[in-house]
């Protein structure tokens, strides 16, 4: 008989954001076998604050995940004070970090076969007293991978070179090792994850119109051209560096498997535009499938049923094909 699929994982994040929402309507659904690292009773007030139906199963002694409309198989992590819909608590920020760690440890010993994270609120685990920039470094922590942010969408994959920088330090960031590394993480994970024997990959200048020669700034001459030049001697396919505002239209694009965004808002606000509330977060570099959702905490549909579901839909479809089948 063969073994039941290994569950995906899921962490609700914020706890007094959208995130256990999105959870409780999740388990409604009921598609695919599903694990959440949460508080049970911030899951069971949710529902009842919701009106629907939450039955929780406790996850562990290899017992298989429900798939069961109103059912759901929860690995439990306690709150440490109360969580209530918009407002925000510093107090509970470790337990935020811990359900990532619960859910981690357990993508890497073989018992989850992906991970999918609901938005988390960096302020209030910084006002906490612990530093923190974002998932995609704390997840590099905790796996000793090396990882780069992808977002993605129907018809754009947008993938970074620096992510959670102030826009000053993005300059300094971009170095030949850096860039290299990124650029062989993106070639490797799209090859291997996605299976596209041969990517297409459009790199972004750093500066208006890619320097203007020189003119508007150096980085691409001094950093960007040799690197691409180096990997495509080594048989990538890497198209660039190009002006970042000409990049983004259909004939550049088209036949494109990826863009590589230099910084943060250079590349995102138009994948954003294109797939928002059907985009995917998707990290790679890591040892373990990490996808999120294209959107943060928002307090303000904390409780109230009116936040969409449709990127959270597509984390896990992305989840489940990325990491299902290894």
């Amino acid at each position: 008989m063969a073994e039941p699929a290994r569950p995906l994982v899921l962490t609700p994040g914020e706890p007094a954001g959208i995130g256990p929402d999105l959870t409780v309507r999740l388990a409604q659904e009921a598609r695919r076998p599903l694990v959440a690292v949460a508080d049970p009773d911030l899951l069971r007030q949710r529902a009842q604050r919701l009106g629907l139906p939450l039955e929780i199963d406790l996850f562990g002694d290899g017992a298989p995940a429900a798939i069961e409309p109103g059912r759901l198989s929860v690995l439990p992590v306690p709150l440490a004070v109360a969580a209530e819909p918009g407002r925000l608590q510093a107090a509970n920020a470790p337990y935020v970090l811990e359900t990532l760690r619960r859910a981690v440890a357990g993508c890497r010993d073989g018992a989850f076969s992906a991970l999918v994270t609901a938005p988390v609120h960096k302020a209030v685990i910084n006002e906490a007293g612990i530093p923190f920039t974002g998932h995609t470094e704390f997840l590099a922590r905790l796996t000793g991978g090396s990882p780069v942010m992808m977002l993605a969408c129907p018809g754009l994959r947008v993938a970074l070179a620096t992510t959670h920088l102030p826009l000053r330090a993005v300059s300094d960031a971009i170095t030949d090792d850096s860039l290299d590394r990124v650029l062989r993480i993106l070639h490797r994970d799209l090859v291997r994850r996605f299976r596209l024997p041969r990517p297409r990959i459009l790199v972004c200048g750093l500066n208006p119109h890619a320097g203007e020669g020189g003119h508007l700034g150096r980085e691409e001459i001094e950093v960007i051209e040799p690197v691409l030049a180096r990997l495509r001697g080594e048989g990538m396919e890497l198209v660039g560096p190009l002006p970042a505002d000409t990049l983004f239209t259909p004939r550049l694009l088209q036949g494109a498997d990826a863009v590589l965004a230099m910084y943060h808002d250079q590349g995102l606000p138009v994948l954003k535009h294109l797939g928002f509330g059907r985009a995917v977060n998707i990290t790679l570099g890591l040892p373990i499938v990490r996808t999120s959702v294209d959107h943060g905490t928002a307090l303000d549909l904390a409780g109230s049923d009116r936040a969409d579901m449709g990127s959270l839909r597509a984390a896990i479809e992305a989840a489940a094909e990325l990491g299902g089948g290894e």
